[in-house]
C-alpha cells in the first residue's frame, strides 16, 4: 500500500516541480503551494494516518480469504 503512495507522490511531484521550474512568474506561487501540499499530504498519509488506522483496528488484519468456493 505504501508503494502506491510513493509512486503517486513521485509522479505528481514530477509535474508540480516541472511547473515550479519551467512555469512563468504567475504559476510559480501556485506550483510551490501544490508541491508543499503533496509533501505534507504524503507525510500525513504515511506517518500519521497509518498508525491511527492501526490503532482503530487494534492491530487486527481483516480475513480476506473466501469463505466458500465459487466453483
Amino acid at each position: 500500500m505504501l508503494a502506491r503512495t510513493f509512486i503517486t507522490t513521485i509522479t505528481t511531484l514530477f509535474g508540480s516541480v516541472s511547473l515550479l521550474i519551467f512555469g512563468g512568474i504567475v504559476i510559480r506561487d501556485f506550483a510551490l503551494a501544490l508541491t508543499i501540499g503533496f509533501i505534507v499530504g504524503t507525510y500525513s498519509s504515511i506517518f500519521i494516518a497509518s498508525p491511527i488506522l492501526k490503532v482503530l483496528h487494534k492491530g487486527k488484519v481483516p480475513d480476506l480469504t473466501p469463505k466458500e468456493h465459487l466453483f
